[in-house]
């Protein structure tokens, strides 16, 4: 099978593939960019690690535990954002940046469609050795609340085995 050919310039990874272009149509990865589509870095390696991408820069084919490296150091917390893109996209779910809503993810429930359906949860990946305030937590439900979705908040264990608590706003 043809792998889409992506190109990272700096901290942005592109392509102008006619692959790129129909997974973006049937499975939603990257965002049209002009006139190329663009990945996040979790979304790049998630097609790295199924097979459907190979990653160059500066016409240098990237080795997996290239791509790792260079990802870490672009944002530190790329392993535990990994860890719940890949669970709830192998789970089915379109995981998407929420960073207009101040939040890592925003995730739309099985069967919607990006652009047309709203996300239903906003996410935020953590950590299980991390630690949050109620001062935390309290801002994030209201960013959540502000934005009407739901809360949810993803524990990774030392495993990368992801366990998920949804928090919605109830009335009396």
């Amino acid at each position: 099978m043809a792998k889409i050919k992506a190109n990272l310039i700096g901290e942005n990874i592109l392509s102008n593939s006619k692959i790129a272009f129909d997974l973006f149509a049937n499975q939603r990865f990257g965002e049209k960019v002009e006139e190329k589509i663009q990945y996040t870095l979790t979304e790049a390696f998630f097609l790295i690690q199924n097979k459907k991408m190979e990653l160059y820069q500066k016409d240098k084919k990237l080795l997996e535990k290239e791509v790792i490296h260079k990802f870490e150091k672009i944002d530190s917390k790329f392993h535990i954002k990994y860890a719940v893109f890949s669970d709830l996209r192998k789970k089915g779910y379109i995981v998407k940046t929420a960073l207009k809503f101040g939040a890592e993810f925003r995730v739309y429930d099985k069967g919607k469609n990006v652009g047309e359906d709203h996300a239903k949860w906003i996410l935020f990946p953590v950590s299980e050795n991390s630690e949050m305030t109620w001062h935390d937590f309290s801002a994030k439900n209201r960013v959540a609340h502000s934005t009407n979705k739901a809360l949810l908040i993803a524990i990774v264990d030392e495993e990368n085995d992801v366990s998920y608590y949804e928090v919605k706003w109830t009335r009396p």
